[in-house]
């Protein structure tokens, strides 16, 4: 496992960025943001097809509160309708998903900076030992070695002296949660109802994470090196205009999907949550009622008048 994991992660990060640096002016900062750049768009299939899930979510809230109110008592009914429209409600929680993904690229990180912004004779040689021969032979290690690690009032190497990095880290990770989470469905009449408990606690798990995940990297990033939160900072602003670059693309998609004209569908052939917003639906219920009244009210008047021609009758 060790060999498989300085192979695939260790060894290929620690010869990237010390190729990076060195074609860079050794430039370790800037070597850093490439090198964010670099694995971003490396994930970026997986995480525009979250985001686009995430949005599709939040653009069926009002289908799926009408199916909720409907099949409240009925969830195997109602989880047959998710489906037809094409919702899950285990995906409240991939807003995570990308992230979790790159925790074998932070935890890695961090080994490599620790190795790559060595000082000691023994760290040194390990990090000559790890170079490809193809790398030694483009750039001279012992030229590039030590690392030039300072950036303004931060040692690379180094936790942050001060709060900024941490609050930065926590400030870009709780937008992005933020920006890129579906909105939970709100429901009604959960009680009793064991799918709507399991989608309620659903709900309050991605909520949850929306605020764990940022504070924890907040707090992480008080003794990671400062390099490492600096990558977390770009990645999540990244990450942030990747989501509403997404974003744009989507409405563009919405709005030249609206402009095509539309066919004629028979009323009895669109599904009722197709037909009807909640708004909708207590008008209807209402104009029911109302309708219901006047024929209850005909009845009785109608009653009323045979009553009449029968007691008129009765006279004669």
């Amino acid at each position: 496992m060790t060999f498989l994991w300085n192979e695939v992660i260790i060894n290929p990060m620690t010869n990237g960025l010390l190729l990076l640096y060195s074609l860079l002016g050794e430039n370790f900062i800037l070597a850093i943001a490439i090198f964010t750049i670099i694995i971003r768009l490396a994930t970026l299939p997986l995480n525009l097809r979250q985001q686009r899930s995430s949005m599709r979510m939040q653009e069926l809230q009002p289908q799926i509160k009408v199916i909720q109110q409907k099949y409240r008592d009925n969830p195997q009914k109602m989880q047959e309708e998710f489906h037809k429209i094409g919702y899950n409600p285990t995906e409240t929680l991939t807003g995570c998903l990308p992230l979790l993904i790159q925790m074998p690229v932070l935890f890695g990180l961090f080994r490599v900076l620790r190795l790559v912004l060595a000082s000691t004779p023994q760290s040194l040689f390990e990090l000559t030992q790890r170079v490809y021969g193809w790398v030694a032979g483009f750039v001279s290690i012992s030229d590039l070695l030590p690392i030039n690690s300072q950036f303004l009032w931060l040692n690379l190497g180094q936790p942050d002296p001060t709060f900024v990095l941490p609050l930065l880290v926590f400030g870009t990770m709780f937008l992005q949660q933020k920006y890129l989470s579906p909105a939970p469905a709100k429901q009604d009449d959960k009680k009793g109802n064991q799918k709507g408990q399991q989608e309620d606690a659903a709900a309050s798990m991605q909520k949850s994470m929306q605020y764990t995940m940022p504070i924890m990297f907040g707090v992480f990033s008080l003794q990671f090196q400062a390099g490492l939160s600096v990558y977390f900072v770009l990645s999540n602003i990244i990450g942030i205009g990747q989501g509403w670059y997404t974003r744009r693309i989507m409405d563009a998609e919405r709005e030249a999907q609206a402009s095509k004209p539309k066919k004629v569908i028979k009323e009895v052939d669109t599904p009722e949550y197709e037909l009807q917003t909640p708004d909708t639906m207590d008008a209807a219920k209402k104009a029911k009622k109302k309708r219901s009244d006047l024929k209850t009210s005909d009845r009785d008047k109608s009653k009323k008048s045979q009553s009449k021609r029968k007691q008129r009758s009765a006279k004669r």
